[in-house]
């Protein structure tokens, strides 16, 4: 007894030296950081002492923390400076209990906290319209708010994935005033809201930086039980910096995972020059009771507006089709990518507003459904299509697509090669009204079909097939403009329509280059 006070004793002393050094460190809390014990008790409360004194955390250089206790997140409330450190997360000894976590494992190792709570807006129950301004209630601050009506389905996904959809929800930014701002502008009408919940923004920046991560993979059985083991931040105006994160001891099966790094209900967060690693591909048995490929995400964004990726790469060739997409989101608004190369962009419930600049994206290619402005600049893509909108949540783009000073590298033996794809045969009801861009410019895009077979077709726009006739739904509103400047393909093919022309003749075509065919037909 004697010697356990005098080691608490010694862990007080050393508390005070490294406070009185203006950081806290783990080892102050009895992390050993040699790779073998389990240093999470440590962490968590090293993080929860820097929270009530209001310091940063600093890791030991070339420490190794093991992680194993499954059932601990450290909540991060000041900045981190994790260094050169590594981090082992065991996941071998992490088992879901089902009672317990229905869904899978979702206890994260770290999470990125406010010290604000978030709080329920009242007065609009009454309902909100398609790009209103104004929210008509005053806020005590600058908040990212969820808007939500559960008497609507909306994303009722369609496939081997099939579900009922979720209520209808988006996240938008508005001001003490109401005001809501620009770039998370109201994208549904709202006959009533439910619920509105506001989180407040955090007027200081939050920086977390440095470390390498290396998870060893679950041994689970091959289901959506999903884990969440990463990052998650659930904090406005953070910066996540310099996080490299390796995956080990993947098997051929296993549960997947939410990404690594993951934002959620979050606004105004940057995640730059950070190394992630993909998920080996698992198979299941889907909702429709077929088997489907599991998605598994090392990063991702949830419920999000103004979130920036910048000099992201991935450790495994991006081609790689052994391996799943590295990136996802869902109800995310103002998403920008710059200077990435990974392995696909996608988005799942909608997005809207998404700018992509001086990126390369890999086998899965780009995907989305959403609103808004799509710009893409000095990107290429390694896809039969360069756009795929996703025909699972309908094939729908509300808004305008921008191109400029792309390539687009479809794989060898591609069954065909389109600018965009997707599909909707108007037999299923995702819950709104789907539709094509409302417009679509490009300018200085080279379709480099050169190591594909001589037979591929190049089109502008994929099949889209739909009966018209096969339910009572509303139509596909198939209309537009389309601008093409400088447009080809390296092999020197002519470039139609669609392999499906007479959806499209309801496109306005402002300019194409000199060697389509004339009226854009097929050949």
């Amino acid at each position: 007894m004697d010697r356990i006070r005098y080691f608490g004793a010694m862990l007080t002393l050393l508390a005070v030296v490294s406070c009185s050094r203006g950081y806290v460190t783990y080892e102050q809390f009895g992390a050993r950081g040699d790779g073998r014990h389990d240093d999470m008790p440590a962490i968590v409360a090293a993080h929860d002492a820097a929270n009530e004194k209001g310091l940063p955390v600093k890791a030991r250089h070339g420490a190794t923390y093991y992680i194993e206790s499954g059932r601990q997140t450290a909540v991060i409330r000041t900045d981190t400076d994790w260094g050169d450190a590594r981090f082992i997360i065991d996941d071998t000894v992490v088992v879901p209990d089902t009672t317990d976590y229905p869904r899978g494992f979702k206890v994260p190792v770290f999470r990125v906290a406010s010290a604000m709570e978030p709080y329920e807006i009242e007065g609009l129950e009454g309902g909100l319209r398609k790009g209103q301004k104004s929210l008509g209630v005053k806020l005590p601050c600058r908040s990212l708010i969820r808007l939500e009506n559960d008497t609507r389905r909306v994303y009722i996904r369609k496939g081997e994935n099939r579900n009922n959809g979720v209520p209808q929800q988006e996240m938008l930014l508005a001001d003490a005033d109401g005001n809501i701002e620009e770039t998370s502008a109201i994208i549904w009408d709202y006959d009533r809201i439910t619920k509105a919940t506001a989180w407040p923004v955090d007027t200081t920046l939050l920086t977390v930086r440095g470390g390498v991560f290396t998870t060893i993979a679950n041994r689970a059985p091959s289901r959506y039980w999903y884990y969440v083991r990463g990052i998650v931040v659930n904090r406005s105006n953070v910066l996540v910096e310099g996080v490299t994160h390796y995956v080990e001891g993947e098997q051929d099966h296993g549960a997947p995972y939410y990404a690594f790094i993951w934002p959620i209900e979050a606004a105004d967060v940057t995640v730059k020059d950070c190394l992630l690693t993909p998920h080996r591909i698992y198979w299941t048995i889907g909702s429709a009771g077929i088997p489907s490929r599991m998605g598994s995400y090392d990063l991702g964004a949830n419920s999000c507006v103004n979130i920036v990726w910048e000099n992201v790469q991935q450790t495994i060739d991006i081609d790689d089709t052994s391996y799943w997409g590295l990136y996802t989101s869902n109800h995310c608004k103002n998403l920008k990518m710059e200077r990435c190369r990974i392995s696909r962009f996608d988005a799942h419930m909608g997005v809207e507003n998404v700018t992509l600049k001086d990126c390369v994206f890999g086998h899965m290619g780009m995907r989305c459904v959403g609103f808004g402005k799509l710009h893409m600049e000095n990107c290429e893509v390694h896809y039969r299509s360069f756009i795929l909108l996703r025909d699972d949540y309908g094939s729908s783009w509300d808004g305008d697509i921008y191109l400029k000073d792309c390539v687009h590298k479809p794989y060898f033996g591609a069954p065909s090669i389109s600018l965009i794809d997707g599909a909707n045969n108007g037999d299923h009801d995702f819950g709104y009204t789907c539709r094509l861009p409302r417009s679509i410019e490009c300018h200085n895009l080279l379709i480099d079909d050169i190591c594909c077979e001589a037979s591929d077709p190049v089109y502008l726009f994929g099949t889209f097939s739909r009966d018209a006739h096969a339910t009572g739904l509303e139509p596909y509103p198939v209309e537009g403009t389309l601008l093409l400047d400088n447009v080809r393909t390296s092999s020197g093919k002519p470039i139609g329509l669609s392999m499906n022309p007479d959806l499209f003749a309801g496109f306005k075509y402002e300019r194409m280059v000199q060697d389509f065919p004339a009226g854009m037909a097929v050949e």
